[in-house]
């Protein structure tokens, strides 16, 4: 049956970053887990969201890890402001780990136990 991983998360950034992240979504497209991706129907006010939630394969984590390393990577802002996000990734195995998108970076650390009410 396969390893399974629950991702579940949103990156935060301005309209011309907006515009580079969706190129990058669109360079990894896979007509299957990149159907994940989701943005509001209209924008609200000054920032732009986007958002991924899926449960995906364990062997497709580096796919989607590939994508938020080089949304990470897009310079910032005139304002001096990176992409940012969270990410929860709920692997069937290896447990539950945070994904913070900030300065230029991914950085990974396990979660504590306030998320455990989000594994099954």
């Amino acid at each position: 049956m396969g390893v399974y991983v629950s991702i579940r998360g949103w990156l935060e950034c301005d309209e011309t970053q907006l515009v580079a992240v969706r190129k990058v979504v669109s360079s990894h497209e896979d007509d299957h887990y990149s159907n994940g991706w989701g943005s509001p129907r209209q924008h609200i006010n000054w920032a732009h969201y986007i958002f991924y939630g899926a449960d995906i394969r364990a062997s497709a984590l580096d796919w989607f890890m590939d994508q938020i390393k080089e949304i990470a990577r897009i310079p910032a802002s005139d304002d001096g402001d990176f992409v940012q996000g969270l990410f929860l990734i709920s692997h069937e195995v290896d447990g539950t780990s945070e994904w913070q998108v900030r300065e230029g970076q991914l950085f990974s650390s396990p979660v504590d136990t306030r998320h455990r009410y989000l594994d099954r």
